[in-house]
């Protein structure tokens, strides 16, 4: 004889951290930052073949006030990365990034002094996606896998504490490679 019984049919039970995170990963407002190849892969996600709408992600924001999700498509220049970073920065907590294709994750076949050899030099990375370009269905099994994330985040001072650990530090390449 539990709750569940003695509630009327209709009536749902669960906990405020669940419904927040699930509003959150039902509403993923993502960032437009496309840099090379990858981002025409991103454009067609968000086109009607592939439909980014059923996954909450109806619309891709120009402005990184309004955006929770920051899809970095393509290779990072070393004079892009400041940008980057503020546009990042510009966005409201929670906001998660997505690394999409070699080349933001490790820098790619571009192994040289002007192309940053991973975005997570720059900002904290939720979710890698590999490929050259990654296909559209790869960017959506990776925008669920970051959905499973987002529904198993902590809130309150557990998150607090989480985020802590995560503060990067954007190091200008003048003194990066000076040395």
């Amino acid at each position: 004889m539990g709750l569940e019984e003695k509630l009327p049919d209709g009536v749902l039970l669960t906990t405020v951290e669940g419904l927040v995170n699930w509003t959150r990963k039902s509403s993923l407002w993502p960032v437009q930052f496309g840099l090379a190849c990858c981002a025409i892969e991103m454009m067609a996600f968000g086109g009607p073949r592939f439909d980014s709408a059923r996954f909450g992600m109806e619309v891709f924001r120009a402005s990184p006030r309004q955006a929770d999700l920051m899809i970095v498509a393509g290779r990072l220049s070393q004079k892009m990365a400041p940008v980057l970073r503020q546009i990042y920065d510009q966005m409201p907590e929670p906001r998660w990034v997505l690394a999409m294709g070699v080349c933001a994750s490790s820098g790619g076949m571009f192994n040289n002094y002007a192309i940053v050899q991973g975005v997570d030099h720059v900002v904290p990375v939720d979710m890698y996606l590999p490929g050259c370009p990654p296909r559209p269905e790869m960017l959506i099994d990776a925008v669920l896998k970051l959905h499973h994330k987002i529904m198993n985040e902590p809130l309150g001072p557990k998150r607090a504490a989480k985020l802590a650990d995560k503060q990067v530090e954007l190091i200008p390449s003048s003194y990066k490679y000076a040395k």
